[in-house]
């Protein structure tokens, strides 16, 4: 018997693609990626790079909170960043969203992402014991 659970939320973008939002496997929850799409209307929240990077982590907030988790609960993030430029940006978004200790990080600068998105981040959060 699988302890694989799917969670999905309407509080976030449903998937543009053949994957869920988050599988959760234990007590541990795998975050798909999310980019800054306002989830009522499927569109771009706006082409200014904070404001997409605030829509992302309230995206994942969204999908923690389906899987009765929090932000706080993320033990790695992966964030994908059009131009690293952006990065300083990121780091002060994340510094008024997370409370230390903070996520292990990664940031990798990407050619493109999905409908244009200038930021995307996924995340393994762990809840419970």
């Amino acid at each position: 018997m699988s302890n694989k659970a799917v969670i999905n939320t309407d509080q976030a973008p449903s998937a543009i693609g053949p994957y869920s939002q988050a599988i959760k496997a234990g007590n541990t929850v795998y975050l798909s990626g999310q980019i800054p799409l306002d989830p009522t209307t499927m569109e771009l929240v706006s082409d200014d790079f904070e404001a997409q990077a605030r829509q992302v982590f309230t995206n994942m907030k969204a999908v923690c909170e389906e899987a009765a988790g929090s932000l706080q609960d993320i033990v790695k993030l992966n964030l994908y960043l059009v131009d690293l430029d952006n990065f300083a940006t990121v780091n002060k978004v994340m510094e008024e969203i997370f409370t230390k200790p903070y996520p292990a990080r990664a940031a990798v600068g990407v050619k493109a992402l999905p409908k244009g998105s200038q930021f995307e981040a996924e995340a393994v959060m762990v809840i419970g014991d």
